[in-house]
């Protein structure tokens, strides 16, 4: 199956539509434009980019309110924290220390920029 974003006006997602692959073969390749005018053509919306449930292409399989980056031709999840920075390699946020990697659980607290530990009791 093919997956694609559909985006308003400023490049935001807002749904994620299956498509069948027979739909938008090609002499046995996969175009998304064809995809694109399908989808156009059965929902009067002409803003849509193909996405990768394996993340193989455009970084990261986007869900609503993540924003299409047409200079990095990437899908980047809302940021989720003002002191986090954007990966340009991965377009995944990170935080400005690395999170534990101990068997114990964290939480992220913007106010001391750090990684609080969340108890499981």
């Amino acid at each position: 199956m093919a997956h694609f974003a559909k985006l308003d006006k400023n490049n935001i997602v807002i749904a994620v539509h299956v498509v069948n692959n027979d739909v938008i073969l090609v002499n046995g390749l996969e175009s998304e434009q064809v995809g694109i005018d399908f989808l156009t053509n059965l929902h009067g919306h002409s803003n849509w980019k193909q996405c990768s449930y394996n993340e193989s292409f455009r970084k990261n399989y986007p869900g609503v309110d993540f924003k299409y980056d047409t200079e990095l031709d990437a899908f980047i999840a809302p940021k989720p924290f003002n002191s986090w920075m954007l990966n340009q390699d991965t377009c995944k946020w990170e935080a400005p220390t690395p999170m534990p990697t101990d068997e114990k659980l964290y939480g992220w607290d913007e106010d001391s920029l750090s990684w609080i530990e969340i108890p499981t009791e």
